[in-house]
């Protein structure tokens, strides 16, 4: 049969099919007992027509895959297919179950060879989702197992076929459409002389599942960022620059936004309220900007709440309790809570001319739109630190930066997109524009702000959902899918997170609780 000549439809099963489909079922099952009586088929199709999926080829019955709900705590344990069937073999279907069982796949003799198995496995698989079912689960024949039954026990032949030192149709088959054998099945079909009674059973999770207890509870699946890109610009006071804010949030809120992200150390031209030879002394200049960050940071959250927007608020400079200096991105819940994460790695000119110190502490935060990480600028260089953000589940990392030069910027810019593509999640870069000659140390700076996201076909060809313009005041937004996450993390081209070799090697956060006086430095015992 020519591939001209085929005219194949997907479409559910009807009672009217019967006909053929006992041609079909005898044909394939001639060694098991063939078709079931049309009784069962007809109350399968009233109880769960969505489950009952046929190919047809100018209306001739072609691929059939037979499904019933179940209950998952029941059927994913040991079972057996009578287990499935009542009286008079009426097929079981719970209409409250939590998961799907794939009772048959079937497909006309003449047809094998198209990939008509996987079209209807794939149609399963969407019919899963769909309903929010937690798996399909399905007890698999291994008819070839007779042949080696002599030199190989059921599970030596399952791994011997997981590895594809030898073909079973069956087994291969499903294992080759992400189903993974969960257990193996005794006495699961007693006439199933090829299988000796053997059969897997398979299960293909559903990564997408929300148990229905939960749904209240879920975190939406899109979320809307939206990057400043922020020109450092000279100030008169300190409420101009609170204006210049406010009015951004106002218009990302107006556009709903999630999420607003401000650079890096966006409020240092409040340095330039003191006279050119004032900074002179870098020390007390950046001593001074701290000044403003409890007015600025009380100011940001009743934005956030006032506007019902998280506020990614870039960094400001704070003095710690131990009167050290550290540069800290705040984020402002629109709940009005306020959580903070310290930059890590301080830059040469930051230890330098400020004397800032790095904090030491690195931490996911959960918000009402996903789990979000925040590396500062050179923080971002150091893959180390996404990487232990991604074990923590993060979804979303945001990289407030300032760099004064292209090549400073392209460090962040290429180190942030290999954040996202290891990680696998999006990554929020957001800097400052504009020259403040005024101002020492901020005489340039260069940026073009950008959303990037995992390398795979769910996302843009080249990885960067958006970015601005170089150099220019503006914002941009970005919706951001968190599903396409999860399923890049599951069954994308290929799956970085679950990959890593962890008998190799492995990445662990060292404890410094002992800084405040909890543990004893230096302590195996303890650390």
């Amino acid at each position: 049969m020519s591939l001209d000549e085929l005219h194949l439809n997907l479409r559910n099963l009807t009672q009217d099919d019967y006909p053929q489909l006992k041609a079909l079922m005898d044909a394939v099952y001639d060694d098991i007992g063939g078709a079931w009586p049309q009784h069962s088929i007809d109350r399968l199709i009233q109880e769960f027509p969505d489950g009952q999926i046929a190919i047809e080829d100018d209306e001739k019955l072609v691929g059939v895959a037979l499904t019933v709900r179940v209950a998952y705590d029941e059927f994913s344990n040991p079972h057996k297919y009578d287990d499935l069937v009542g009286n008079r073999e009426i097929i079981l279907n719970d209409p409250e179950g939590d998961a799907m069982y794939g009772l048959d796949v079937l497909i006309h003799p003449d047809y094998r060879g198209y990939r008509l198995g996987r079209r209807l496995y794939e149609a399963r698989k969407e019919l899963c989702r769909s309903m929010n079912l937690r798996a399909i689960l399905a007890g698999g024949r291994i008819p070839q197992y007779h042949e080696h039954a002599h030199e190989l026990s059921p599970a030596e032949y399952i791994e011997r076929v997981s590895r594809k030192e030898i073909h079973d149709p069956i087994l291969s088959f499903q294992l080759a459409n992400d189903f993974l054998v969960k257990r193996l099945l005794r006495k699961y079909l007693p006439e199933d002389e090829k299988s000796q009674g053997y059969a897997t059973l398979l299960e293909w999770n559903n990564i997408l599942y929300e148990p229905a207890e939960r749904v209240l509870e879920n975190r939406p699946t899109q979320v809307r960022v939206g990057a400043v890109q922020w020109q450092m610009r000279e100030c008169a006071s300190v409420e101009s620059v609170l204006q210049q804010v406010e009015y951004f949030v106002d218009a990302l809120s107006s556009y709903q936004s999630d999420f607003a992200v401000f650079p890096e150390l966006f409020n240092a031209p409040l340095m330039g309220l003191q006279d050119r030879a004032t900074q002179q002394d870098q020390m007390a200049a950046i001593r001074f900007l701290a000044g403003f960050t409890e007015q600025f940071k009380s100011e940001l959250s009743r934005m956030a709440v006032s506007y019902n927007i998280n506020i990614v608020a870039g960094s400001m400079i704070e003095v710690g309790e131990d009167d050290r200096l550290y540069n800290i991105a705040y984020l402002c819940h629109r709940d009005g809570t306020i959580e903070k994460q310290a930059k890590l790695h301080i830059t040469p000119q930051e230890r330098r001319e400020w004397v800032i110190e790095g904090g030491d502490e690195l931490r996911v935060f959960e918000t009402d739109a996903g789990r979000v990480g925040i590396l500062i600028c050179y923080d971002v260089e150091f893959p180390e630190l996404g990487r232990l953000l991604a074990d923590q589940d993060m979804d979303i990392l945001f990289v407030p930066f300032w760099t004064d030069t292209k090549n400073g910027y392209l460090r962040v810019r290429h180190c942030a997109q290999a954040r996202a593509i290891e990680n696998e999640c999006y990554v929020v870069l957001c800097g400052s524009v504009g020259n403040v000659p005024s101002i020492r140390n901020l005489d340039i700076q260069y940026a073009q702000s950008s959303v990037f996201t995992p390398s795979d076909f769910a996302f843009p060809h080249d990885a960067v959902l958006s970015e601005t313009t170089p150099n220019t005041e503006m914002v941009i937004f970005s919706d951001l899918d968190l599903t396409r996450l999860t399923v890049v993390r599951a069954e994308g081209s290929v799956t970085n997170l679950k990959d890593r070799r962890k008998d190799l090697f492995d990445l662990r956060w060292r404890d410094w609780s002992w800084k405040s006086g909890s543990l004893t430095p230096g302590n195996p015992e303890e650390n």
